[in-house]
């Protein structure tokens, strides 16, 4: 199936029509080449509307979106770049194309989510993007410092490790809040704000979908159940076997 003329008229309604949030021309080229459909679970054609999809409970950013997080981000050619919740891996294939797959180095903390993520860019034609299973929030210092940092996460000011991990002149995109949330892109110690913007807050070890249940929590729920009851008299306890539960 051919997508390059679907990719065109994607493209070209982020550029006019009532979008209006392309203006770079890397970025169109890249939104152009970038095979969208690679990222959308059973994608075809409905992959080149604006509109976001979900996949493994995070969202699949809609294309104006992804849109506006590069074009706030600046991206240059061999500006090596962090992508702090890679998500299905979109965004990072937009950077790739723009900077040079070998630049990019992503994060997410569900582990099921880097592999589809790392799968998925391979099969896309990425496969030298970098992407790891990590806290967000402690960013990837093994590849630091960093040209350029984005988060895909929303949270009330850049979390310091990531601050920390960002070069001198390096340029900082994240969406900044809780209820309501502001695109902002931090260089130099100055910030500008690219806008109004929605995304679920920066996770941390634990609120993974994929975070593991501890065995230690359901058998100290249980012993805590049993002591209540143990606590009781009358005739509800001859009837429960707690060995048994």
């Amino acid at each position: 199936m051919e997508y390059a003329a679907v990719r065109d008229h994607m493209v070209t309604s982020l550029e006019h029509d009532t979008k209006d949030v392309v203006h770079d021309p890397a970025v169109a080229d890249a939104m152009r080449t970038v095979p969208r459909h690679e990222f959308v679970e059973d994608g075809g054609h409905r992959a080149y509307a604006d509109r976001e999809f979900e996949h493994r409970g995070t969202r699949v950013l809609a294309p104006s979106t992804a849109a506006r997080l590069v074009e706030a981000l600046q991206p240059e050619p061999g500006s090596d770049t962090l992508v702090v919740g890679v998500g299905v891996g979109y965004t990072a294939a937009l950077l790739a194309e723009i900077i040079g797959a070998q630049h990019v180095h992503a994060v997410d903390i569900d582990r099921r989510l880097v592999y589809d993520a790392r799968g998925t860019l391979a099969d896309a034609g990425y496969g030298d993007v970098l992407v790891d299973c990590a806290n967000g929030a402690d960013g990837l210092p093994a590849y630091a410092p960093y040209d350029r940092i984005l988060v895909e996460a929303a949270a009330v000011r850049p979390p310091r490790a990531l601050r920390a991990q960002l070069a001198d002149g390096g340029r900082l995109v994240y969406p900044e809040g809780t209820q309501r949330q502001r695109l902002v892109a931090v260089e130099n110690d100055e910030q500008r704000d690219y806008g109004d913007i929605e995304f679920a807050p920066l996770l941390v070890e634990g609120e993974q979908a994929s975070a593991p249940v501890r065995n230690r929590t359901v058998r100290e729920d249980r012993e805590r159940a049993a002591k209540v009851n143990e606590r009781r008299h009358g005739w509800e306890q001859d009837w429960i076997d707690w060995d048994a539960r």
